[in-house]
């Protein structure tokens, strides 16, 4: 497989070492904007590069009707957008707030856990967390939006805030600390005990491979995607 890699930083690095570890031709490394002749006939591009960018990026490797997966967060107001250029160029997109197989089977246990709870809802308090490193530029991470989304879906919570939780907003303490790679954990606290559901990424490799997976997987596929189905999940 030829894969085209849009935004090479930190993250793009470890998703071309792992994608030539898993016999794949990175045929381009793109700090900038791409380009039909950048792109270097790929067959999948892996986009991580930065809020501001992403969209602009996305749309034009879609539009070139070559599958998308990306991991930029924090443009996710033009989602919508994105889903409807990929549907309506015959080619596939995946977003993913985060790779990680870990943390997309850490969605579907919160999920499951939040529809638990809910009969308990008066008893128990729900806070989220993340920890990220110094560097990230949104706050809260997108996998923590993920992660409040799955427990509004299966609660009475209306909407997510940062900070703590209030009435039917769900709270997100969001921490920027030194180099961590992402720490995401979910408490519910009553006046006698606490539950509390946590991941914690060790390095970068978890997502680049999750992405890698991921581009292995929508090949040959039309629509837009996500990490339940690479996972048969849903």
């Amino acid at each position: 497989m030829k894969i085209a890699l849009v935004g090479y930083g930190k993250m793009g690095q470890i998703i071309d070492e792992i994608a030539q570890q898993r016999g794949h031709d990175v045929v381009a490394r793109l700090k900038e904007t791409p380009t039909v002749e950048s792109l270097n006939n790929a067959d999948v591009v892996i986009e991580f590069s930065n809020p501001e960018a992403a969209f602009k990026n996305i749309k034009f490797c879609l539009e070139q009707k070559i599958p998308v997966i990306c991991g930029t967060t924090g443009w996710l107001d033009k989602k919508p957008e994105i889903e409807q250029i990929a549907i309506d160029n015959g080619t596939a997109f995946i977003y993913g707030s985060n790779f990680s197989l870990g943390v997309n089977l850490f969605f579907a246990i919160n999920e499951k856990l939040a529809e638990m709870m809910k009969p308990f809802c008066a008893e128990y308090n729900v806070q989220l967390e993340e920890i990220h490193h110094i560097h990230k530029k949104d706050a809260p991470s997108g996998t923590a939006i993920s992660i409040a989304e799955g427990i509004i879906k299966h609660s009475d919570f209306t909407s997510w805030k940062l900070e703590e939780t209030k009435g039917q907003e769900l709270g997100i303490f969001a921490i920027r600390e030194d180099e961590v790679p992402g720490t995401h954990s979910v408490y519910y606290r009553s006046n006698v005990d606490e539950i509390e559901l946590k991941h914690s990424a060790f390095n970068r490799k978890g997502f680049a491979l999750g992405a890698v997976i991921a581009s292995e997987w929508i090949i040959g596929k039309a629509g837009v995607f996500g990490m339940k189905d690479v996972l048969g999940l849903s």
